[in-house]
């Protein structure tokens, strides 16, 4: 959460983490913990393309399709990440992975649909964490590439 806390400082960022009382491993626990919609969950996931971990940046209510994930970034192959690659790639576990803060910046893919929310979260670092943010914060803090990644 202290790497998180100081990315979100230094990106000039608005929203402060926030501890919940209850794990918010999937995006719908999440959502269930503050009382808002699943596509409002901005969920971090890792993907390997070509082998090179890519963040991509999905509503909660959505699930990636990797053929399109592919297309948008021009290879051959897309693999979801394992949890000793997710770790490497960002330095959290798999159910705490914020979108800011990792060891090494990493190309990201921000989901469109979740333009439709004035107000998105996501994971603060932990399971326990989150951190609400809009979707053209998550674009700028994240050098983020805006797309459509599944339905």
């Amino acid at each position: 959460m202290i790497n998180v806390r100081n990315a979100l400082a230094l990106l000039g960022a608005r929203g402060e983490v926030r501890a919940l009382a209850d794990s918010a491993r999937t995006a719908k626990e999440a959502a269930d913990a503050l009382g808002i919609e699943v596509g409002q969950i901005a969920s971090s996931l890792i993907f390997l393309a070509d082998g090179q971990p890519v963040l991509v940046i999905a509503s909660g209510g959505h699930r990636v399709d990797t053929m399109t994930l592919a297309a948008i970034l021009e290879v051959s192959e897309i693999t979801k990440a394992n949890a000793d690659d997710v770790r490497k790639a960002t330095g959290f576990a798999i159910g705490g992975v914020a979108p800011v803060g990792h060891p090494h910046p990493l190309r990201t893919i921000v989901d469109i649909a979740l333009s439709r929310y004035d107000e998105v979260w996501a994971a603060g670092g932990h399971p326990h964490y989150v951190f609400p943010t809009s979707y053209d914060e998550l674009l700028r803090i994240t050098a983020g590439e805006a797309a459509e990644v599944g339905g």
